[in-house]
C-alpha cells in the first residue's frame, strides 16, 4: 500500500468511528460515545503521522503522545480534551471499570466530550493532504 493510500485508510476508518460515537450517544451508550471519540481521534493522529514522517505510526493508544510527535500548533485545550479521552480509553478495556465509568459518565459528559471530540477532529483533518 502506498503511503497516500495508507493515509486514507486511517482517514476512512477515524471517520466511520467518529460517525459511530455519535450513534452510541443517540443511543444512550455513552461509554462508547467516549471510546469512539477517542479511536476516532487516535486514527487520525495516526494519518497524520504518516503522512508527515513517511512511516508507520507508533503503537500506542495514547493520543497526548501523539500529538506530541506531530509538527501542529500548540492547543491546549484540546490538549486536555485528549487527556481525558485517554482515560476512558485505558480504563474502558477492564471488566471492572466498565460498569463505574457507565454510571460517571452522564448524557451530558458524553455529549460534551463527543462535541469536543468533533471539534479536534475537524481541526487535524485540516492537516491531511487527503481533502474530502
Amino acid at each position: 500500500m502506498e503511503l497516500q493510500e495508507k493515509v486514507e485508510h486511517w482517514l476512512d476508518i477515524a471517520e466511520y468511528d467518529m460517525e459511530t460515537a455519535a450513534a452510541m450517544q443517540e443511543s444512550g451508550r455513552y461509554l462508547y460515545t467516549v471510546f469512539m471519540c477517542q479511536q476516532a481521534i487516535e486514527k487520525l493522529l495516526k494519518a497524520l503521522y504518516i503522512q508527515q514522517y513517511g512511516q508507520e505510526a507508533p503503537r500506542t493508544h495514547n493520543l497526548l503522545l501523539l500529538v506530541s510527535k506531530l509538527n501542529l500548533p500548540a492547543k491546549s485545550s484540546y490538549l486536555q480534551i485528549m487527556g481525558q479521552l485517554n482515560a476512558y480509553y485505558i480504563k474502558g478495556r477492564y471488566p471492572t471499570y466498565k460498569q463505574k465509568l457507565t454510571q460517571l459518565l452522564s448524557r451530558q459528559n458524553a455529549r460534551e466530550l463527543l462535541q469536543d471530540s468533533q471539534e479536534i477532529f475537524q481541526w487535524l483533518k485540516s492537516f491531511l493532504s487527503v481533502k474530502r
